[in-house]
């Protein structure tokens, strides 16, 4: 795992419960946008998602990921919905 990764995985690990935030928003923490691609592929490779919460980021228009590679989008929107978060059209509906 690259020194990269890591940082994805604890930005990812510090999402409260109950938020979400978007893949150009993790991008944007590790100081390049345009890293978006590479936060989802290194979140698709979760080695631990009953601590690194990857169901807690989304694109950036809040829709869910069709490829959530722990149950797909309704894997995705039943682990988000359990936290509280407003979800409509499979779409976070952001406070």
């Amino acid at each position: 795992m690259t020194e990269l990764q890591k940082r994805i995985y604890e930005l990812v690990r510090s999402i409260p419960k109950g938020e979400v935030r978007t893949y150009r928003q993790i991008a944007e923490a590790l100081g390049n946008r345009f890293l978006c691609r590479f936060v989802g592929t290194t979140l698709h490779q979760n080695p631990d998602p009953e601590t690194i919460f990857c169901h807690r980021v989304v694109h950036q228009d809040g829709s869910l990921s069709e490829h959530y590679a722990f149950g797909g989008l309704e894997g995705q929107k039943k682990r988000l919905e359990a936290e509280g978060v407003l979800i409509r059209n499979n779409k976070v509906i952001f406070k």
